[in-house]
C-alpha cells in the first residue's frame, strides 16, 4: 500500500547516488531537487510542489539517483513502490500523456545539447534530409541515400529541387545496383534469434489484431530519416534496428535496438521533426502505429505506455552518461570515461576481474568520445604505450579498468576547464 511519509525541514529524503525504487507524490510542503550540471559543474535546484512526481526516473530504470531530494518545509510525500505506480499510471490518461509529453522534452533537450557540444549546424528540415542523403551517398550507403532521397521526393514533390533531387537520386540508384552486381545482393540475415515472442514487451501485440500494423524492411533499408516530420512511431517485432545521426556531414552510430523496443515515438508526442535516421540491420519486422491512433492506443493499452515510459527513463539516462563524456575537455580522461562507460553497460559476473575486453574500435571510441580517428589514436596509442591497453583489429583490453578509473578522476578538474 501506498505510504504517506511525514518530513521535518532539512531532512533528506534520498542523497544523490543512492539506488532505491521508490517513487514519491507530493502532498503537503516543498521538495528542493538538486544536482550539478554536466557542462558547468555548477548546482542546479528544482522546487517539487504539491500533486506532482519526483524520483520516476530513477525508479523505473533501476538506475542511481541522480540528485538529492531535501524538505524544504514541513513535508508529506507519498512513497509508492514501482508496482504501484505502475497502477496508478495505467488508470490515468492524463497522467499518461502528462509524463509521456515532459519526458520526451527532456530527452529532446539533452540532444540539443549534444548537438551543440559536437558543433552540429541547426538545419531546416529539407536542407537536413539533403545532407542526410548526401552523407549516406558519400560513405558509398547507396540502398540509404536512395531511401532519404524517395522519402524527400515522397514529402516534398512540388519543391523547387525537385530536378536536382530526382538526378541524385538516379545516381544512387544506379549505384546501389552496380555494387548489388558486383557484390551480391545484401545479404539477408539469419534475425531467427530476434523472433522470439517471449520478451513481455510483445506479448501485448500478439494478437491478430495488430498484424495489419505490420510492416517489413530489408538490410540497409531507411525506416524513418533524420529531419523528416515524424507522423508514425514503431514496435521492433523481429530484427534489429540501427539508429544513426548526421554530424558535420558524416553519419554517427547512436545505438541498435532489438525486439521488443520502440523507436521513432519522440516526434509524436511534441511534433518534432526525427532526431536521428533509423535504418535497418538485416531483414526487420516491425508495427507501424501514426499519430492519429497513438494517444488511443497507449491509453488503450497502459502496459504499452509503461514500456515507452520506461524507454524514456533509460534513453534519458543513457544521453546524459555519453554527454558526460562530450563534456570532459581533457583528452585522456575522455577516452578512460568511454571505457567506464563501456564497462557500466557490460557488466562482469566476477567484479573481482579488473581485466576488461570491448567489442569496439578506434572509431567507435572517436565516435563515443566526439574526437577525430587522428587524435583518438594518438591517445589510444599513449594509453598503449603505459601498457594500460591492448588495441586489436576488432576489440580492446583494458588491462585494469580501475586506471581507468584513476585516469579520469584525476584529470577531472580539467573537465571544467
Amino acid at each position: 500500500m501506498p505510504k504517506a511519509m511525514q518530513y521535518t525541514k532539512g531532512s533528506i529524503i534520498y542523497f544523490e547516488g543512492d539506488r532505491e525504487e521508490r517513487i514519491f507524490i507530493m502532498q503537503q510542503g516543498t521538495v528542493l531537487l538538486s544536482s550539478t550540471d554536466i557542462e558547468s559543474g555548477m548546482p542546479v535546484a528544482e522546487q517539487v510542489k504539491p500533486g506532482e512526481f519526483f524520483g520516476v526516473k530513477s525508479a523505473l530504470g533501476h538506475f542511481a539517483r541522480e540528485e538529492t531530494a531535501t524538505a524544504l518545509v514541513p513535508t508529506i510525500a507519498v512513497a509508492l513502490t514501482v508496482q504501484e505506480f505502475e497502477t496508478l499510471f495505467s488508470n490515468n490518461k492524463a497522467l499518461i500523456m502528462k509524463m509521456l509529453r515532459v519526458f520526451s522534452n527532456q530527452l529532446r533537450q539533452i540532444h540539443k545539447k549534444t548537438e551543440s557540444t559536437l558543433n552540429k549546424i541547426s538545419e531546416d528540415q529539407r536542407t537536413g534530409m539533403l545532407t542526410v542523403a548526401k552523407s549516406f551517398y558519400d560513405e558509398e550507403k547507396y540502398r540509404s541515400a536512395c531511401d532519404v532521397y524517395l522519402k524527400f521526393l515522397t514529402r516534398y514533390p512540388n519543391c523547387a529541387e525537385k530536378s536536382e533531387v530526382s538526378r541524385l537520386f538516379a545516381d544512387a540508384k544506379l549505384r546501389k545496383e552496380k555494387m548489388e552486381a558486383r557484390n551480391g545482393r545484401p545479404a539477408s540475415f539469419d534475425n531467427s534469434e530476434d523472433t522470439s515472442t517471449s520478451n513481455a514487451s510483445l506479448k501485448v501485440f500478439e494478437l491478430p489484431a495488430f498484424e495489419r500494423f505490420a510492416k517489413t524492411y530489408e538490410p540497409d533499408q531507411v525506416i524513418i530519416s533524420e529531419y523528416e516530420p515524424g507522423d508514425c512511431f514503431y514496435l521492433i517485432q523481429s530484427g534489429k534496428v540501427q539508429l544513426v545521426k548526421c554530424v558535420n556531414g558524416s553519419s554517427k552510430n547512436l545505438d541498435i535496438l532489438k525486439p521488443g523496443e520502440f523507436f521513432g515515438e519522440m516526434a509524436i508526442l511534441d511534433n518534432s521533426p526525427r532526431s536521428a535516421t533509423c535504418m535497418a540491420i538485416g531483414n526487420v519486422k516491425c508495427l507501424e502505429f501514426n499519430k492519429e491512433n497513438f494517444e488511443l492506443l497507449i491509453t488503450g493499452n497502459p502496459q504499452m505506455a509503461l514500456l515507452l515510459l520506461k524507454l524514456f527513463c533509460k534513453r534519458i539516462y543513457d544521453q546524459k552518461r555519453r554527454y558526460r563524456i562530450l563534456v570532459v575537455k581533457d583528452l585522456q580522461a575522455k577516452i578512460a570515461d568511454v571505457f567506464l562507460m563501456l564497462n557500466e553497460m557490460n557488466p562482469v559476473a566476477n567484479e573481482a576481474e579488473k581485466q576488461r575486453r570491448f567489442n569496439v574500435t578506434i572509431s567507435d571510441l572517436a565516435h563515443w568520445a566526439g574526437l577525430s580517428s587522428e587524435v583518438t589514436r594518438d591517445e589510444v596509442n599513449k594509453m598503449v604505450a603505459q601498457r594500460k591497453i591492448e588495441v586489436y583489429d576488432t576489440y580492446i583490453v583494458v588491462n585494469n579498468i580501475l586506471d581507468m578509473k584513476r585516469i579520469y578522476d584525476t584529470r577531472a578538474s580539467a573537465r571544467q576547464a
